[in-house]
């Protein structure tokens, strides 16, 4: 049963971003069949910033009207949306509808917002509902929510999306082409594969994962084994005890939370270094604590994940598909090692945060030196890329785990402004990144089969 709940809980937490993060790798078998063309990734960043006001509206509900909100019909509501809509995706995502002088993707572009609504309220309801499981499950959920990455990505990669041939083409035109890296008589071009099925079989797939997770999700809630891993009476409910307060009579009393009564004495308030959770933290901690979380996911979710292309592409289209995958699997990885090694050293987390950050920076500075970045003509050039790619995200995840395990000790609410920072640093890491990328053009992609700079 112990193993049970892991499972379920693992599936539970491949709900969380698996729609929004299909709709990333589907991109290249969408874009040739739409009027918005490659323009749709930035309408995605767009639609997906414009949702973060479900996870607005709750952690407003949370602050002010603590207890009010119960998370189990949100995520109800919102997982069942995400199957609806992945489902209508699988039928509507190439009808257009003509709008003023053009044609445009309507049904792809709102049921693209539905999903970024669902995925990003997600982040503030999901991890609080965890409280009502053993402490345990939480590094489980994180597994499941890597993997909501991993999946997809992985079905992508069986359907055969992007996967690309170089083949060699003749060149009829006589000319010179000095201390470049091809040759005069010929060039490599690039032949995209032909998809083994197609996007609607993708979409029907997405649709069946988040029945998974609305299935995971009842059974986390109804099923008698699963119900001896709820946390045992030593533990108060706040969402319980809130309800029964006199809101009048408690406005300047610190918000209840579920906390191990026998672990933690009365006499141990006087202890607390601080009014949040359970005041296991100063405030100069906490600040650290949410400031790190933000930039983290500011890089994973944001920043980096926009040059991806433009750091991997020239070194060849093998190592860009080894960078995507292999970074795929390390979050999960990450994860897996959290849930052996929980280290909640302070100390440890800034010396992962700059070592993952170092890791970043080089990657940036490869994609703002494409075409041409280090070691281009190189094996160990494409090597070194694929490594840095998978270590940055191995150390920044685990970085992810530990402040969520960390803030999971400090109670409910604590989870909430968990979900809601790791919201707002991917928000910010987006949309500093929109522009540089899609509006002022300072990024400049290699090519899959044809590196063109001097040896």
């Amino acid at each position: 049963m112990l193993l049970f709940t892991h499972v379920l809980a693992c599936l539970f937490g491949i709900g969380s971003w698996v729609a929004i993060n299909g709709m990333w790798v589907e991109l290249p078998l969408i874009v040739p069949s739409i009027p918005e063309g490659w323009y749709l990734p930035s309408y995605l960043t767009i639609i997906i910033q414009m949702a973060n006001i479900g996870p607005l509206f709750i952690t407003l509900m949370h602050r002010f009207r603590p207890g009010m909100l119960d998370e189990r019909p949100v995520i109800y509501t919102i997982v069942t949306i995400g199957v609806v809509a992945t489902f209508l995706l699988a039928f509507l995502w190439n009808h257009t509808l003509t709008i003023g002088e053009g044609k445009h993707s309507a049904a792809l572009l709102c049921l693209s917002f539905l999903l970024s609504v669902v995925d990003c309220t997600s982040s503030v309801t999901f991890l609080p509902f965890m409280m009502r499981l053993q402490p345990r499950y939480l590094t489980t959920y994180f597994i499941g929510e890597g993997l909501s990455g991993l999946v997809p990505a992985l079905v992508a990669l069986i359907q055969g999306v992007g996967v690309v041939h170089c083949k060699n083409a003749s060149v009829n035109a006589n000319f010179s082409l000095g201390n470049s890296s091809w040759g005069i008589d010929g060039e490599l071009q690039a032949h995209y594969q032909p998809a083994n099925f197609s996007a609607q079989g993708f979409f029907l797939f997405l649709s069946a994962m988040m029945i998974v997770c609305l299935s995971a999700f009842l059974l986390l809630n109804f099923h008698p084994a699963v119900a001896r891993e709820h946390k045992g009476k030593g533990y108060v409910d706040d969402s319980q005890r809130v309800e029964k307060i006199d809101i009048s009579q408690s406005q300047n009393s610190e918000t209840p939370e579920q906390r191990p009564m026998l672990d933690f004495p009365e006499d141990s308030v006087i202890n607390q270094r601080s009014s949040f959770g359970k005041g296991t933290y100063n405030r100069i901690e906490l600040v650290f604590i949410f400031v790190v979380l933000a930039w983290v996911n500011a890089l994973t979710n944001g920043v980096l994940p926009t040059v991806q292309s433009y750091s991997c592409l020239p070194y060849g289209n093998q190592a860009y598909h080894l960078a995507a995958t292999l970074s795929s699997v390390a979050n999960p990885v990450a994860c897996f090692i959290a849930m052996f090694v929980p280290i909640r050293s302070l100390v440890l987390m800034g010396v992962l945060t700059v070592t993952g950050t170092g890791f970043g920076a080089y990657i940036m500075a490869m994609a703002a030196l494409s075409p041409c970045p280090l070691l281009v003509n190189h094996d160990l050039g494409a090597a070194l890329i694929v490594i840095t790619w998978v270590i940055f995200v191995l150390t920044l995840s685990y970085v992810k785990v530990i402040i969520g395990v960390i803030l999971r000790d400090e109670g409910h609410s604590a989870l909430v402004w968990c979900g809601a920072v790791v919201q707002l640093g991917s928000m910010l890491g987006a949309l500093t990144m929109f522009p540089l990328v899609s509006v002022y053009g300072l990024f400049q992609s290699g090519e899959p089969c044809n590196t063109k700079c001097p040896k």
